[in-house]
């Protein structure tokens, strides 16, 4: 049975298993607690669960609320990297009525597993007891922008600066945090800037490029037409002809940062293992979908110059 809260179409859905076999450089299993994401992220590559959820509404106005049986025996990820949100966001809004992230989170709880949270919300601060319960947690925020009123335009979720300060909050939890540069908008992303915003309060920085496929790659051509017509001969270059030049100088302009700021800098890789505070790692991860057996292993990956 379904029901409209504040305007996203809501129902149950039965899922006989909740933990999947992840294909992501970053984990070793995907748990994604709902199908859909009140966010409505212009850019999302999620949109494509459409195809197979058999939702014909837009993206980002329905959500499927999972039901699962209980997790029976949870030592079985014990050592595994588990992501949770990868097609959705855990702490999407409509979280604080149903709370199945936090049911996951308590089903995990004694597991042994390497959890990471990708979110863009600051719900996550109710969690906070139980995250320093777990203890082998990271929580990443997806920040791509200072700019409040360019954030708006591509998502509902909540303002970057509580984001930041959720991120804080976290971190001086004791609990890893990660700063998500996701996904980098070519002359639009202020890199540099969000670091500096960020860099005492995080202890990885991730870079990754916008990658344009599918049926949003029109919506984002046509938005950078409208309301940044001066780049739009940069963004057919990158996403029509296929050039690199410009990510190809992002990446170098990362490791002169890395340099500046006395970071250390990874090339395409999932560092593991917290750093000094005030010296997260920057990790250059353009073009991850075509990093091929980087990590991918789901296993704690513990390089020893980390």
């Amino acid at each position: 049975m379904a029901e409209m809260i504040d305007g996203i179409l809501v129902k149950e859905t039965v899922t006989k298993n909740i933990m999947t076999k992840s294909s992501l450089p970053v984990g070793g299993y995907s748990v994604n607690p709902y199908v859909g994401c009140p966010h409505a992220c212009r850019y999302c590559y999620a949109s494509f669960m459409k195809r197979f959820t058999g939702h014909t509404e837009e993206w980002g106005t329905f959500l499927d609320v999972k039901k699962w049986p209980e997790i029976k025996n949870p030592e079985k990820y014990r050592e595994q990297r588990v992501v949770i949100g990868s097609v959705t966001d855990g702490y999407n809004p409509l979280e604080e009525r149903f709370g199945n992230t936090r049911k996951l989170l308590e089903q995990l709880k004694d597991s042994g597993a390497e959890i990471l949270i990708c979110t863009k919300s600051d719900l996550v601060l109710r969690d906070l007891d139980l995250l320093k319960e777990m203890g082998r947690v990271t929580v990443s925020w997806s920040v791509n922008t200072l700019d409040e009123d360019f954030k708006n335009d591509m998502d509902s979720a909540v303002s970057i600066e509580r984001r930041i300060a959720a991120m804080k909050k976290v971190y001086d939890a004791g609990i890893r945090t990660v700063c998500f540069v996701a996904p980098v908008f070519p002359e639009i992303t202020e890199m540099e800037a969000i670091f500096e915003r960020v860099k005492d309060q995080c202890d990885l920085f991730w870079l990754e490029n916008l990658n344009l496929r599918g049926g949003f790659k029109k919506t984002i051509m046509d938005y950078i037409a409208e309301k940044y017509p001066q780049l739009k001969p940069l963004y057919d270059e990158i996403y029509n002809r296929h050039d690199r030049t410009y990510f190809e100088a992002l990446e170098q302009k990362a490791k002169e940062m890395a340099q500046k700021y006395d970071c250390p800098f990874v090339d395409n890789e999932m560092p593991y293992g917290r750093v000094p505070k005030g010296h997260p790692v920057i990790v250059d991860y353009f073009y991850h979908e075509e990093v091929r057996g980087s990590g991918n292993t789901g296993k704690r990956n513990k390089p020893s110059n980390l």
